[in-house]
């Protein structure tokens, strides 16, 4: 599906500063709300050692299956609500009988390290492909335009599903066991491989419109450097855009990696990850509904809340709704 161009070009006054964009979307309740969620969030991915210490719990231990009592034969848990005690505050994970909070707190570390990397990645790509193609013109327009929509009509999904093992076979020698990092970096790369399209895109039509501006003529007249006109001219204009898209990219990241790992191609054990349990949820539904709840509504607290903070950020830079 041939992919289309519909950005809106900015003025050239430069992006608010951080103070100023703060305050406006401090101004937006919603805003406001969202970004306490998101900050709450972050909050506990950097203090989940913390926690878990205080907590006395970590989310690799096997409880339920090293102390009598706590899961049935069959591997669920003996208490109601899925062994929610004073021991267990959110319960414990039929079968391995490890507790669900820690698994939650450094679920949310996983998440975050890869979306954000993700979205770092996927920014840099965007920007130094859109603004190159877009200054530049003429051939190597039409080849990106072209190539854009070829990538653009693959089935992402299908997509990621197959890469993800085949790197994996070739930077693990077979037999050898995959360390953590390397689970993360194939993610990364995957979601890399396509995520920077959209933003490179939509910086192609923004910076096309800019290079005809009276400033960027003065400054070509004046004798200034592509890269001069590039970095001082051009890159000033588009941080709006790069700042909405890192915003909503996050979110975005945080759901396709809980989708994989869902899927069963994504992170694997035993590092702790939402979408495992949620897959892990779907097959102990019946049985024990409490466990499904947890990674559930926290992943859709996380991804509601970072769409809701990337509208607001995008209303506050957008100078027609900047005065509400």
């Amino acid at each position: 599906m041939a992919a289309v161009d519909t950005v809106a070009v900015p003025s050239t006054a430069p992006a608010p500063a951080a103070p100023s964009l703060l305050r406006r979307v401090l101004r937006d309740r919603v805003g406001a709300a969202a970004l306490s969620v998101v900050l709450l969030f972050l909050l506990l991915a950097l203090g989940a050692p913390l926690i878990a210490a205080l907590y006395g719990k970590n989310p690799v231990e096997h409880y339920g299956q090293n102390t009598p009592g706590l899961l049935s034969d069959g591997g669920l848990p003996m208490l109601p609500n899925g062994g929610i005690s004073g021991d267990f505050w959110f319960g414990l994970e039929p079968g391995l009988g490890r507790d669900v909070l820690t698994q939650l707190l450094y679920g949310i570390r996983t998440s975050l390290l890869i979306a954000f990397a993700s979205a770092v990645v996927t920014t840099t790509l965007g920007v130094l492909a859109g603004v190159a193609i877009g200054y530049l013109g003429g051939i190597a327009d039409r080849l990106f335009g072209f190539l854009a929509n070829v990538l653009l009509a693959f089935p992402t999904l299908l997509l990621l599903l197959a890469l993800s093992p085949v790197i994996q076979s070739r930077l693990v020698d077979p037999g050898a066991a995959e360390p953590e990092w390397m689970q993360f970096l194939v993610l990364i790369l995957v979601f890399s491989a396509f995520g920077w399209i959209p933003l490179a895109l939509s910086l192609r039509a923004t910076v096309r419109s800019l290079r005809e501006r009276d400033f960027v003529q003065s400054a070509r007249a004046q004798g200034a450097s592509r890269f001069h006109v590039v970095v001082h001219e051009l890159l000033p204009n588009v941080r709006s855009q790069l700042l909405v898209h890192a915003t909503m990219a996050v979110p975005t990241f945080v759901a396709s990696e809980a989708a994989l790992s869902f899927l069963g191609v994504g992170v694997t054990e035993p590092v702790p990850d939402w979408g495992r349990m949620i897959a892990r949820g779907s097959e102990v539904f019946q049985a024990d509904p409490t466990y499904m709840v947890f990674p559930g509504a926290a992943l859709l607290a996380f991804v509601v809340a970072f769409n809701l903070l990337g509208d607001a950020v995008r209303d506050a830079l957008d100078p027609r709704v900047g005065g509400r």
